[in-house]
């Protein structure tokens, strides 16, 4: 199962991630957490990141995407995933639509949370 859950903060995407995590068997994907790890690894993107963050920018929409790449590339995610905190907006919802066709895994569901 592939899914993607759309909510603004405090909507409850992390508690329902956390449960169907371990109900779907699949990995529980926070572009936070995700961006967190990247840099306290020092991976190339990591180090992207954390030069603009330092700098006190937002992460740009490429450097997380190339991060998200890079995370669906691990072995953990070949039977699915949840997606939590991507897309936040209509550019970001067509290139994950890019990425994951480039990779052959389409989405099985989005769920909008309020």
């Amino acid at each position: 199962m592939r899914l993607v859950l759309l909510g603004p903060p405090g909507s409850g995407k992390g508690t329902q991630a956390a449960r169907l995590k371990v109900e779907l068997g699949v990995p529980h994907i926070s572009t936070g957490d995700m961006l967190r790890a990247a840099v306290a690894a020092g991976t190339p993107t990591g180090l992207k990141a954390k030069a603009v963050m330092d700098a006190g920018n937002l992460v740009s929409d490429d450097i997380l995407l190339a991060m998200l790449e890079e995370r669906l590339a691990q072995d953990d995610v070949k039977n699915g995933f949840i997606l939590d905190g991507y897309p936040r907006n209509l550019a970001q919802a067509d290139a994950l639509d890019h990425l994951l066709a480039k990779i052959g895994q389409p989405l099985d569901a989005v769920v909008k949370l309020d």
